[in-house]
């Protein structure tokens, strides 16, 4: 039943946080062609590295979209756990994206350094202000969504940096309409690049530590075996594994040794009670077993005619 209740949490959740997404992609889209619009006509390359993390954005929220949609798809025999990580591998496809982008903006600004082209302020300064009204509105959207989601948190994090990114758009017109400065313009798109970089972070390690099968971040696997074995009918627990399905779905495995005489249903039904209650982790595989005596173990003996023989013995 605590399965049952935990995968209709992660439905009601994919479900919330894709009505969300569908606002924050109609809302990109508008921005988008707004600000490549500015950029080719002032000559802003900020407005154009807002552009393109824009770009990014929309492809975030498309791939975020097709990854609840997948993740929801039923188990089968092969994938028993379904297509729950296609979550973590967009987040983590979104974390790349944004790497990318924070490199091209970074290079294309270094190379503007030199030679400065002449930034048209009034229009960058314009548009800037339309980017972080939508952005902003973007991002209020999002962040009302649960967050531990890596896969909405990859998506807001794209947001969040394009109001950032707006901010320096607008600090980039407002400084070139004052003083004709236009060095202005790549410097602060070194600096939005830096800001798209710095967001990339978590959608880079979270997803990477969810593929490698890492404890969930506040989890630690010592103190919950410290915790299983304090119950009075356990004598030892081992093979204690740990680790994240998808976002909001930890999952445990472990061997548990009882006293001998332990009802080990009962047993097991108390550690499950404290796994669910303690730790919140509702998806558990408690092997149970009685400690087993030496000579309750079968001995394997050799005869002479069927002991191996190294090449060469009598």
């Amino acid at each position: 039943m605590s399965h049952a209740h935990a995968h209709r949490g992660l439905e009601a959740r994919r479900s919330g946080n894709r009505s969300r997404m569908l606002w924050a992609l109609a809302i990109n889209v508008a921005l988008l062609a707004a600000t490549i619009a500015g950029g080719i006509l002032t000559g802003s390359l900020a407005l154009l590295a807002d552009a393109g993390h824009l770009l990014s954005d929309v492809g975030a929220i498309a791939i975020g979209l097709l990854a609840a949609r997948l993740a929801g798809a039923a188990p089968t025999p092969s994938r028993t756990f379904g297509l729950q990580r296609s979550e973590v591998i967009a987040a983590l496809v979104n974390g790349l994206v944004l790497v990318a982008v924070a490199v091209l903006v970074t290079v294309e600004a270094i190379d503007r350094m030199s030679d400065p082209p002449h930034v048209a302020g009034a229009g960058v300064l314009a548009i800037g202000a339309v980017g972080l009204v939508g952005n902003v509105a973007a991002t209020w959207v999002l962040a009302r969504g649960e967050r531990s989601d890596i896969n909405l948190e990859a998506v807001l994090r794209h947001s969040a940096a394009d109001a950032l990114g707006s901010i320096g758009v607008i600090v980039a017109g407002a400084v070139i309409l004052a003083s004709g400065w236009d060095l202005i313009d790549p410097i602060v798109s070194i600096l939005i690049a830096v800001l798209i970089a710095l967001g990339s972070w978590r959608l880079l390690k979270e997803p990477f530590d969810v593929l490698m099968e890492a404890a969930p971040p506040g989890l630690d696997a010592r103190a919950i075996g410290e915790a299983m074995v304090a119950d009075a009918d356990v004598v030892e627990v081992h093979d204690l594994h740990v680790w994240t399905v998808t976002s909001g779905f930890p999952a445990l495995s472990a061997h548990v040794v009882v006293r001998s005489g332990a009802n080990r249903d009962v047993a097991r039904a108390r550690l499950e009670q404290l796994l669910t209650g303690r730790f919140e982790i509702d998806h558990t595989t408690l092997q149970m077993a009685e400690p087993v005596e030496r000579d309750q173990l079968i001995q394997v003996e050799w005869t002479d005619s069927d002991r191996p023989r190294s090449e060469g013995s009598g």
